[in-house]
């Protein structure tokens, strides 16, 4: 432990901005790149889960559930960093990404540009 991190606060996800429906936006970023894979949605159990086994883990709306990364597709995201923005009401989760970030197939679920009102498919599905 460092000095830095012996003075530093406790984290404490009761801090975090959730909204109504008791959830928080985190967008997945490569952590070599930089390029921004996806967002999807955590909820307090999912971020601690995330940050207690190192396997990026959110919260399904559609299904009510909580979604590893990976866990059925094998496109997993090991975590690298967590990171809070300065209100606290989004999280940025630096990841190593296996295969393609998108249920699209894609490396990144923001493949799309709009180009003078057109949109521009930017890749195609890695598989």
């Amino acid at each position: 432990m460092t000095t830095d991190q012996a003075t530093a606060p406790t984290f404490d996800a009761a801090t975090l901005k959730f909204d109504a429906q008791g959830l928080i936006p985190c967008i997945a970023q490569d952590a070599e790149s930089g390029e921004v894979l996806m967002m999807a949605w955590m909820n307090a159990e999912s971020v601690a889960r995330t940050l207690e086994t190192g396997k990026v883990t959110y919260w399904s709306r559609s299904r009510q559930a909580f979604w590893v990364k990976g866990e059925s597709s094998g496109h997993a995201q090991a975590l690298v960093d967590l990171r809070l923005d300065c209100d606290r009401d989004c999280l940025l989760a630096l990841v190593n990404q296996k295969g393609p970030a998108c249920h699209t197939n894609r490396r990144s679920c923001f493949y799309t540009s709009i180009r003078d009102g057109v949109e521009v498919e930017l890749s195609k599905p890695m598989l």
